[in-house]
C-alpha cells in the first residue's frame, strides 16, 4: 500500500497493480479499495496500471467529511501520476469521481462511472432507521436495508450476495459506510456544473436497477460527450456480480488504450 498526502493533511493509501496506461479506481460504499474490484482485478490488471484509491473511512477514516474531500484525495492521487489517466468510480465512488475529473480537466483522458447515486437517493427515513441500526450495532441488517430500500436489489439477488463470501466483507465497512451516506445526503449536486466537462464518459447503469435513483439520465442530457450503456440482467452490484461482462464494457470504452 502506498501512501499521497490530501489538499486538508489526509493521509490517503492506494494501491498499485498490473501494467499498462493508468487507471485510477475509486470504490463505492459497503465496499474498499480491493473488494470493490476483487472480481475484475484479474481483466484490470493485464490492461492496465491500476490506482485502486481506498477511500477515507478504511485504512484513512475521518468523521465529518465531505464529497467534495474525497473528490481532492482523488485528484491529489492524479497529480501525483506521472501521466492523464482512465478514472472509473462506482456508486458513491462515481460521485467522488465525477467531481475530482472536474477538478482537474487536463490530466483524465475518459471516465467511466457506474450508477452516481443522488443525495436524494439516501430517504431520511431510510437514513433514520440506518441509524438505529448502528446505534445497536446490528450492521449485518445495515447494508441490506440500504440495498432493498434505496436500491431496490431484488431479493434474490441480495440472497446470492448474503451467501458469498464478499458480505463479511461488506458488513465489516457498514460503519464506515454510514459515515459516506452521512456526506452524500448533506452534498448539493448540480448537472450544470459538469457542463465543461469534454472528455468522454461512459454512464454505465444495470437494467434492473431504479434508474431514477442515479444521475445518469441527467448527467448525460448535460454532458459534452457522454453515453448510456446499460448491462443486462445486472443492478447496483453488477461489477461484483458479473465481472467479466463489467470488464468487457470498460474495455470496449476505453479503447483505444494507447494515446
Amino acid at each position: 500500500m502506498q501512501h499521497i498526502t490530501s489538499p486538508d493533511g489526509t493521509r490517503v493509501s492506494y494501491d498499485v497493480y498490473g501494467a499498462g496506461p493508468p487507471l485510477v479506481l475509486v470504490h463505492g460504499s459497503f465496499n474498499d479499495h480491493r473488494t470493490n474490484w476483487e472480481f475484475v482485478k484479474p481483466f484490470f490488471e493485464k490492461q492496465f496500471t491500476v490506482y485502486a484509491l481506498a477511500r477515507r473511512g478504511g485504512t484513512d477514516a475521518t468523521k465529518g467529511h465531505t464529497v467534495e474531500d474525497e473528490s481532492r484525495d482523488v485528484s491529489a492521487l492524479i497529480d501525483s501520476i506521472e501521466e492523464p489517466v482512465f478514472l472509473l468510480g462506482h456508486s458513491y465512488g462515481a460521485q467522488v469521481a465525477l467531481g475530482a475529473a472536474a477538478n482537474i480537466l487536463d490530466r483524465v483522458r475518459k471516465l467511466v462511472l457506474y450508477e452516481p447515486p443522488w443525495p436524494s437517493t439516501i430517504r431520511s427515513d431510510t437514513l433514520a432507521r440506518l441509524e438505529e441500526l448502528a446505534q445497536v450495532g446490528n450492521w449485518n441488517e445495515l447494508p441490506a436495508t440500504l440495498f432493498q430500500e434505496t436500491f431496490s436489489i431484488p431479493m434474490q439477488e441480495l440472497e446470492e450476495l448474503r451467501a458469498t463470501e464478499h458480505w463479511p466483507l461488506i458488513v465489516a465497512d457498514a460503519e464506515a459506510s454510514l459515515e459516506q451516506l452521512r456526506a452524500l445526503s448533506r452534498y448539493i449536486f448540480s448537472a450544470e456544473r459538469f457542463h465543461g466537462l469534454h472528455v468522454p464518459v461512459l454512464l454505465q447503469v444495470g437494467t434492473e436497477s431504479p434508474r431514477d435513483k442515479f444521475v445518469t439520465d441527467t448527467l448525460a442530457a448535460v454532458l459534452p460527450d457522454a453515453r448510456v450503456e446499460a448491462s443486462p440482467g445486472q443492478a447496483h452490484e453488477g461489477i461484483t456480480m458479473a465481472p467479466e461482462q463489467y470488464a468487457a464494457s470498460v474495455f470496449r470504452f476505453l479503447a483505444p488504450l494507447k494515446a
